[in-house]
């Protein structure tokens, strides 16, 4: 199977950061996988569509945000929080803080019997 790519961490770009974050939906999944644990795609729970969700997960991996494994049939997600931080200093903090502020993205989570 083909592997996703991942952009490197000096080819991140503030604009494609920006714009993946400017959802809700993937504020969301960025709050869900900032706890550090790798989630499978099935863990998450979110009020759209799989295929929308996949989108959602597809825009966060090609800025960056995040990275994706896949084994056999499964997937799986982390945040890239350090490369972030690296590359954009302070950043995923904040908009991590003013997240919870707000509740942006309240309404994704995992799913049922998943463990925080």
């Amino acid at each position: 199977m083909k592997q996703a790519w991942h952009p490197d961490t000096h080819e991140m770009t503030l604009v494609s950061v920006m714009a993946a974050l400017s959802d809700p939906i993937r504020v969301g999944l960025v709050r869900v996988l900032s706890g550090g644990r790798e989630r499978g795609w099935g863990e998450l729970r979110a009020p759209v569509a799989k295929s929308t969700l996949s989108h959602h997960l597809r825009v966060l991996r090609d800025a960056g945000i995040t990275r994706t494994r896949q084994e056999g049939t499964r997937c799986y997600v982390t945040l890239r929080r350090d490369d972030l931080q690296a590359r954009f200093p302070g950043l995923l903090d904040v908009v991590l803080d003013v997240a919870d502020t707000d509740n942006v993205g309240h309404r994704v989570g995992l799913t049922a019997g998943t463990a925080e």
